[in-house]
């Protein structure tokens, strides 16, 4: 295959993807989880060493047999060895049985545990990092995951079986005869070598597969997340060439990791070989000098026999195990960076705004350029222009979700994306284009802004926002359940919603982010009256999608090319002729003509 194509801005994307951790956190986290599961663990490793050692029976009892036909003994003969093949099959069957629930009471709870605490970290996770790392973050808490759970529910118990049957067996060996056991070990410097070449080269392998699947994700979620600019920048072409390339990649790697496991299977084979060959070289020599007899001989032959499945279980299972160390690496990389001590700025005490040489691009687009804004408190201003023109990315500045490249966005004098993220909320609140409809009750998901809340306060901030009408008529009310599982609610609904989580946060600046444009016509006055109750006595960035909502601001600040070309009250703009009254020209005209029809 030839070498994958990287495109321009490759870099750019390389650093949207999450840390991976070392060493040291991946052992922290294990620790963590398997706090108070020891007991079980030794217990179940306690059984693995009785069916190990009850497996040892069925190859002695063959020998055994082999034996007493070669002696022609009388049938009555078999029987105890053939009690011992039976008891070895029920003594093996139950300890096995014993040791997969003792194992699994230990790994499926620190598993969960592990589950729990990724989730916790990926939603503490600043936005800016969580939005720039989005692919790669679904990536890590779904495959990686699944990786992990994998193994954690069989390889983890294979590989610990495996490893005590191998000690047993070559205890065993050395039982019959330590000649038998030194002949075994012929195949180990074969198997040694084998499984070091394979953990060297695995890691990066695996490392580098599980990374390029990050990669791919986070060019392929990101480049939907952000159509919209993707079509009014015409960035199509170098998005499909960006996805063709991650993809190209993550194949790449993945035969790459397939070409190392096959190399070593072929290896192992070739230790297989030796050592029987070893074995019965040995056997032949011993038998007819005397020193072991046939059965022995046999025996030994089918204990080295017995020890191909779990050689090659332990060892292949380090294919799982190194796949499964690599996304524990990653979902510890989630674990760490939530935990990285965040910028810490003090509340602000105002409700001012200033953007001051705000420069923001995407994957080295740049969609903001040194963008300057004041806004004094308590001032309700509108963002309008064409899109693509930055009016969302602009609110996002304002909002503190996303970091500016260059430049600062001060609310109260303070840098807002370096406030904690609890604090923030209570200064500003985001009402987005598409507002998510958390599942779970109306209530719950509206007491998120408001931890606490009363059904009291909780049916005023309804109220207010215009919804507890359509909210009283729901089966359950407030304790109606929505969102996933739930009612499917209709956009309008979802951003009247949205709104009376606001009027809980009661914060001092809302931004407003085209939170009406998708309402329908009857409900656009019960929409635009709770947005105004929403802003009243706050500073207010407007998105405005709709130019009424312009027009009843008390100024317009107009975006091209992500500059601003035009600030002022909306009647001197219009009076002036400029870009916002083009704009206000077009949609009176589009107004006109939907009338006439």
């Amino acid at each position: 295959m030839s070498a994958p194509a990287r495109p321009p801005g490759r870099q750019e994307e390389e650093r949207n993807v999450l840390p991976v951790a070392r060493g040291r956190t991946i052992r922290a986290v294990l620790r963590r989880s398997l706090r108070g599961a020891w007991a079980a663990l030794l217990a179940g490793a306690a059984l693995l060493v009785v069916g190990a050692g009850a497996g040892l029976g069925v190859p002695a009892a063959i020998g055994w047999i082999a034996q007493l036909v070669t002696e022609r003994a009388v049938a009555s003969a078999l029987f105890p060895p053939l009690a011992l093949l039976a008891g070895c099959a029920v003594v093996g069957g139950a300890a096995a049985a014993g040791a997969g629930v003792l194992l699994g009471r230990a790994v499926l709870p620190a598993l969960g545990r592990i589950r729990e605490e990724v989730v916790d970290a990926a939603v503490r996770l600043p936005v800016d990092i969580a939005e720039s790392s989005s692919g790669d973050l679904v990536a890590r808490v779904t495959d990686d995951v699944e990786q992990v759970a994998e193994v954690a529910q069989g390889a983890f118990a294979r590989l610990l079986g495996a490893a005590i049957t191998i000690l047993v067996t070559l205890v065993g060996l050395a039982g019959l005869d330590y000649r038998f056991a030194l002949a075994a070990l012929v195949a180990v410097p074969v198997q040694a070598w084998t499984l070091r070449w394979y953990l060297r080269s695995s890691t990066r392998t695996y490392a580098r597969s599980r990374r390029a699947v990050g990669t791919r994700a986070a060019t392929l979620l990101e480049t939907f997340a952000a159509l919209p600019t993707v079509r009014a920048y015409d960035l199509g072409a170098d998005r499909s060439l960006r996805a063709r390339a991650a993809s190209e990649q993550a194949v790449a790697a993945e035969l790459d990791a397939t070409r190392t496991m096959t190399r070593f299977y072929g290896r192992l084979n070739l230790a297989e070989l030796l050592g029987l060959g070893a074995i019965l070289v040995v056997a032949f020599v011993l038998v007819r000098a005397g020193g072991a007899d046939v059965g022995q001989a046999t025996a030994a032959a089918l204990f080295f026999a017995a020890l191909f499945d779990p050689v090659n279980v332990a060892l292949g299972t380090a294919d799982d195990v190194q796949r499964a160390g690599a996304g524990l690496g990653r979902l510890a990389g989630v674990i760490d960076a939530a935990s990285a001590p965040a910028p810490r700025e003090p509340a602000p005490r105002g409700r001012d705004i200033v953007v001051r040489g705000a420069v923001f691009g995407y994957d080295g687009t740049p969609v903001l350029h040194e963008l300057d804004l004041r806004i004094p408190a308590g001032q309700r201003v509108a963002i309008v222009g064409t899109t693509g023109s930055g009016k969302s990315t602009l609110a996002s500045l304002i909002a503190g979700v996303r970091r500016p490249d260059a430049g600062t966005v001060l609310i109260g004098g303070t840098p807002i994306a370096d406030v904690d993220a609890a604090v923030r909320s209570s200064v500003v609140a985001l009402v987005a284009q598409e507002p998510h409809v958390f599942a779970g009750s109306i209530a719950d998901g509206l007491r998120l802004g408001a931890d606490g809340a009363g059904e009291g306060r909780v049916r005023r901030a309804l109220v207010a926002a215009g919804a507890a009408e359509w909210v009283d008529l729901l089966p359950d009310g407030m304790d109606t359940r929505v969102g996933a599982g739930g009612l499917a609610l209709a956009p309008h609904h979802a951003q009247h919603l949205a709104l009376a989580r606001v009027l809980l946060m009661n914060p001092g600046v809302v931004v407003l982010d085209e939170a009406t444009a998708e309402a329908g016509s009857d409900s656009a006055r019960t929409l635009d009256a709770a947005a105004r109750r929403v802003v009243a006595g706050r500073t207010a960035v407007i998105v405005a999608h709709r130019l009424d909502h312009a027009r009843e601001a008390d100024r317009v600040v107009v975006l091209e090319g992500g500059r601003i070309v035009e600030d002022g009250a909306p009647q001197r703009l219009i009076a002036a002729g400029g870009a916002f009254a083009r704009l206000v020209a077009v949609a009176d005209a589009r107004h006109e003509m939907s009338d006439r029809r």
